[in-house]
């Protein structure tokens, strides 16, 4: 097969791979390669292997690799960036930004940014609260970039930056001679807010700023109380950006605002939380917005950066602007206006009955597409993969609050569906221009959200009752957290230091707040109960906790083997229509090997990371969490065509290129998910040469 230079650089430029994650700044996920198709993709072999050797227990490894020039940069469990030849795997060179110590913070890694100008190329790179600029070529900080090659993600966010979490999991996207980046926060006061940032390439000064939470007198500051520009945070775009270059136009998704499962300090819609925002990309001025979720306490983030399409609307050919939600609602909005292509209504939600919440009376729904996953549990939607399984869970869902897809968190304890992971998630959908069709692989998994009251502190308070009052919500009372996302600390003296536990409680570290503000004694009792179970008394300023409640875990609500609660599929991919407003196909994604073993099969599973699609007439996407395994589908059937299993899974996007002749798709094997193995290896895949 000939390729055309010109289908080349198209093919550079779609993450597959190249400027950012999933695929040049509008985020398409699609490929123009087609040299593996429906017809040979059965045939396709391990063309190479990269084992970095930075995987540890409960690791993980999400990124989407970049690939430009060549050359494949990708990102491995310890946040080491490194270049491979793209066409054999072999290492370039590395870049390590804890410089051989233990790294200061595990947090994830999705994807890289790239800039060129002047002659030279420029790798972005976030691990812990610093961004990096990392020369191309010899893999080196560049010096004139902020601090010797780095800026710190902390600063310039009206807080004390050793008091605040702030990094970037996501990266973001480059506008001519501007870095323009989200970031990731504690969802737990004291949290930041999410300001998107806008930094200039060379130098990483602070070009401009758009306030998430608005500061008194700005649009959207009547829908906050007094003083939230000071009090309150979250409100940040996590998830990823979107570039229409054509129009300058810069796409971000927010997610909720802290604390994630009660807002009585925060009445009102909290606006721009839980919103699509188009930026002007060269000023940060906001030109429309929408937001999905008002007053969210159900944690319902945006959780993937949207997708520009082009779609058939009213007899014509429209720019728009593709939105998945984790509630499995996709919304579609014309590019430059923010007009929805298909009615949006606001449909009654039930109020709380926790002191001092007061929820949204209603809640936005679009009319079309229908949702791609179901919308809430009832008693005929439990398990029943076996009678002592269904009995056990009827039970348990006899005494939960279910009622609605808006049932607000509770003391007695409430089921979101879809999930806290969804529905959709930070994979994100695949559009193809050819068809018209967007891809989105979602998951089907109940949660449970219980809140239980934070105890004022008196004089004199205990080392336990301050983990439970700052620590247990996300660690859970009996420290097993709900790993890998809160890490449990049971026997956390096996793995870290003292020095390591106290700088994490005094700093925070991605999604968990920094607690420097409890005070050099009660974070000394808080490390000798983590490391050695003593229970002291400790000195306490007796003051009011900042909120009255916390909740008492992230807890899946699965039968008493393990297995989701509810009637399969547990996970799924669909593609959707985006001009009609319907769902073409829907199958289920993903198995759990042991009960395969016993005859049940196709039940779908939990899948993290998203799709690719391709002018060859594929799907690949890897995602799935515990078969472990790539598989390519056909894009118009959603026929399975290929599948092979790897050695950890592959919950990170899938990567297409060209190089040297040859088409290659390429995953990062993580693992990590699901107390499943972990890894540390990026494996790529081709047809036999001569094919």
């Amino acid at each position: 097969m000939r390729v055309p230079a010109a289908l080349l650089a198209l093919a550079s430029a779609a993450a597959l791979g190249s400027a950012c994650l999933a695929g040049g700044g509008d985020n398409s996920k699609y490929s123009p390669l087609d040299q593996i198709n429906a017809g040979n993709v059965a045939k396709l072999e391990v063309a190479w292997r990269f084992d970095s050797g930075d995987e540890f227990q409960g690791s993980e490894m999400q990124a989407n690799p970049l690939v430009v020039g060549g050359v494949l940069y990708g990102v491995t469990p310890k946040q080491r960036l490194v270049a491979l030849d793209a066409a054999d795997g072999h290492l370039l060179w590395s870049f390590d930004p804890w410089q051989g110590e233990k790294p200061g913070s595990y947090g994830r890694t999705r994807g890289l940014v790239r800039w060129s100008g002047g002659g030279r190329s420029v790798i972005f790179h976030s691990a812990g609260p610093w961004m990096y600029a990392v020369d191309g070529a010899s893999g080196r900080p560049l010096p004139g970039f902020g601090d010797h090659g780095r800026i710190d993600l902390r600063l310039g966010l009206g807080r004390d930056p050793e008091s605040i979490s702030v990094s970037a999991t996501s990266p973001g996207v480059v506008w001519k001679d501007l870095l323009i980046v989200g970031s990731s926060l504690a969802e737990d006061l004291p949290a930041a807010p999410g300001d998107i940032r806008a930094y200039d390439v060379r130098t990483g000064k602070l070009r401009w700023s758009f306030r998430t939470i608005p500061a008194a007198g700005e649009a959207g500051a009547q829908s906050w109380p007094a003083g939230a520009r000071d009090n309150s945070g979250g409100v940040n775009s996590w998830a990823g950006l979107t570039l229409d270059s054509e129009r300058g136009l810069v796409f971000v998704p927010t997610g909720s605002a802290a604390f994630d499962f009660w807002g009585g300090d925060r009445p009102g819609d909290n606006l721009y939380a839980n919103s699509l925002v188009a930026l002007r990309a060269d000023t940060g001025e906001r030109v429309w917005s929408f937001q999905t979720v008002h007053h969210d306490i159900w944690d319902r983030d945006l959780p993937a950066a949207p997708t520009l399409v082009r779609v058939q609307s009213g007899g014509r050919a429209v720019d728009a602007v593709a939105q998945i939600t984790k509630t499995g609602y996709v919304y579609l909005f014309e590019r430059s206006t923010g007009r929805p292509l298909f009615p949006i209504e606001e449909v009654p939600a039930p109020a709380s009955d926790v002191p001092g919440e007061r929820t949204a009376p209603t809640q936005p729904r679009p009319l079309s597409p229908p949702p791609f996953m179901r919308q809430r549990m009832d008693a005929s939607t439990l398990t029943r993969r076996t009678p002592e399984a269904h009995a056990e869970v009827a039970e348990r869902f006899a005494k939960l609050r279910s009622a609605h897809l808006f049932e607000p968190p509770s003391l007695q304890g409430t089921l979101v569906f879809p999930g806290l992971d969804g529905g959709g998630e930070w994979g994100g959908a695949a559009f193809d221009p050819a068809t018209g069709l967007l891809y989105v692989n979602a998951n089907e998994m109940p949660w449970v959200v219980r809140l239980k009251p934070r105890e004022a502190a008196g004089p004199v308070t205990s080392a336990r009752a301050l983990y439970e009052a700052n620590c247990s919500g996300c660690h859970r009372s009996d420290m097993a957290g709900t790993p890998p996302q809160f890490p449990s600390l049971v026997r956390i003296g096996e793995r870290r230091s003292a020095a390591e536990v106290e700088k994490t409680i005094r700093h925070g570290s991605a999604r968990m707040p920094a607690f420097a503000e409890l005070g050099d004694s009660a974070i000394a009792a808080l490390v000798r109960l983590l490391m050695r179970g003593e229970d002291q008394a400790v000195a306490s300023s007796g003051a009011a906790p900042r909120l009255p409640f916390t909740h008492d875990g992230y807890n899946r609500f699965l039968d008493k083997d393990g297995y989701p609660a509810i009637k399969p599929p547990w996970g799924t991919l669909t593609a959707i229509d985006l001009s009609r407003g319907s769902i073409r196909w829907q199958i289920p994604l993903g198995e759990y090997p042991a009960l395969a073993a016993q005859g049940l099969r196709e039940t779908g599973s939990e899948n993290y990371g998203g799709p690719v699609v391709t002018a060859g007439g594929l799907i690949f996407i890897g995602a799935t969490v515990y078969d472990r395994k790539l598989r390519a589908f056909d894009k118009v059937t959603g026929k399975l065509l290929w599948e092979t299993v790897l050695p950890a899974s592959a919950t990170a996007t899938p990567a297409v290129y060209w190089a040297k002749g040859r088409q290659y798709v390429v995953v990062a094997a993580g693992g990590g998910k699901g107390g499943q193995p972990s890894g540390g290896s990026y494996i790529a895949f081709a047809l036999p040469r001569g094919r």
